[in-house]
């Protein structure tokens, strides 16, 4: 399955921080940032991404950016996203630029918008009688009665939000945890698996309106600098190793190898790449049609992925890791946060030395026709290989 190629040459680190732009001129460089974000297509979404591939392209896209320091300004003209209109974008942005001007990480400006999504659609619900739940009102479902504060406070988008980030950060560790985890212990809902659905379309929103803010390290405040590898991002995600590509996506000597190889040493961790749970977690190999070992190196002669793990992520995204040296350390069933150790680089199953292969899926596709280039999705998510 996975053989050693060459190195690729590791990405070169970003520029330093640009200084913040004074807030006299925000709103004009804000309408720049529309123009080219919105009107020259700068963002580019996992959905391009497979159509460059199918076209020939290698995927491996250049990005618009990690974001500037222009801090969005809610009085502009907003583009529809997805299903949501330009006013509910508009009830977005001032979510962002809330969180900008409070200093808040960019990585909380996702979660605050995941969750406006799922409490609200990025409406400030009124008073809605019997139709509404309890006394909750605004963006986020905030009820006066448990002392968010009064009904014509809670319905004001900048006290909503200021509310929610307030509450988020008095949440240890926040940054790093799921973000269906850091928001149910800001909102204690009822329904506390319901915001990860979102985390993709609040992704795709804040890099619109910011120029890539989702592709920063997860503990900036400000933007312009990506995540370096090993960092998590704003938008939940990070490299499973730090290591040199060996092997790259569906080459023209390897067409079927569906992911890459990363020429890690033996016996170092494998972290999750993103949030999710593991639906996979066993030994894959034979030989000549009789099963083979894991606990023991392989060969090219060898079929199988060896001891592997698949996680399922927000937005059906799936990841897969190969080649581990022992027994996975997660099981099928494990919810997995980012960064969390799932296993040791090995040489199990069709392997000719330690590495590890690591492949990245759209629409939870487990087969080869849902695989798609990990160099450019994980530059997509702000988490570089490499």
């Amino acid at each position: 399955m996975s053989t050693i190629g060459e190195d690729e040459t590791t990405p070169k680190a970003e520029d330093p921080k640009p200084p913040r732009i004074p807030k006299k001129l925000r709103p004009l460089m804000w309408t720049l940032t529309v123009l080219s974000v919105c009107c020259l297509g700068a963002v580019i979404s996992i959905v391009q991404l497979l159509s460059d591939q199918s076209n020939g392209d290698d995927g491996n896209v250049v990005l618009a950016g990690c974001g500037s320091n222009v801090v969005v300004d809610p009085n502009s003209e907003f583009p529809k996203i997805g299903p949501y209109s330009s006013e509910q974008i508009k009830n977005a942005a001032i979510i962002i630029a809330t969180g900008q001007d409070l200093e808040i990480p960019a990585r909380g400006w996702i979660i605050a918008v995941a969750t406006a999504m799922q409490e609200s659609r990025l409406t400030n619900l009124g008073h809605l009688g019997d139709q509404n739940d309890h006394d909750s009102l605004g963006l986020f479902q905030q009820r006066p009665s448990s002392g968010w504060g009064t009904p014509e406070q809670v319905t004001d988008p900048v006290y909503a939000s200021t509310k929610f980030y307030d509450k988020l950060k008095t949440i240890d560790n926040w940054e790093s945890l799921p973000l269906t985890v850091a928001a149910q212990r800001v909102q204690i809902s009822a329904f506390p698996d319901a915001y990860a659905k979102h985390e993709p379309l609040a992704t795709e929103i804040v890099n619109t309106l910011t120029g890539g803010g989702g592709r920063v390290s997860a503990v900036d405040t400000e933007l312009g600098s990506c995540a370096q590898p090993g960092e998590l991002s704003a938008s939940g995600w990070m490299a499973p190793v730090q290591a040199p590509i060996w092997s790259g996506f569906q080459t023209a000597e390897r067409p079927n190898h569906n992911g890459v190889d990363l020429g890690a040493e033996l016996g170092t961790p494998v972290y999750a790449a993103s949030s999710g749970t593991v639906i996979t977690a066993e030994c894959n190999a034979s030989l000549n049609g009789s099963p083979y070992s894991c606990e023991v190196a392989g060969s090219p002669e060898v079929a199988g992925c060896g001891w592997y793990v698949n996680i399922l992520h927000a937005g059906d995204y799936l990841t897969r890791y190969c080649h581990f040296k022992t027994a996975p350390s997660v099981k099928e069933g494990d919810v997995v946060q980012a960064g969390q150790i799932i296993g040791y680089v090995g040489s199990s199953g069709r392997s000719s030395g330690p590495h590890l292969h690591f492949e990245t899926h759209l629409n939870g596709d487990r087969s080869s026709a849902g695989a798609v280039d990990p160099v450019a999705f994980m530059n997509q998510m702000g988490a570089p290989l490499g």
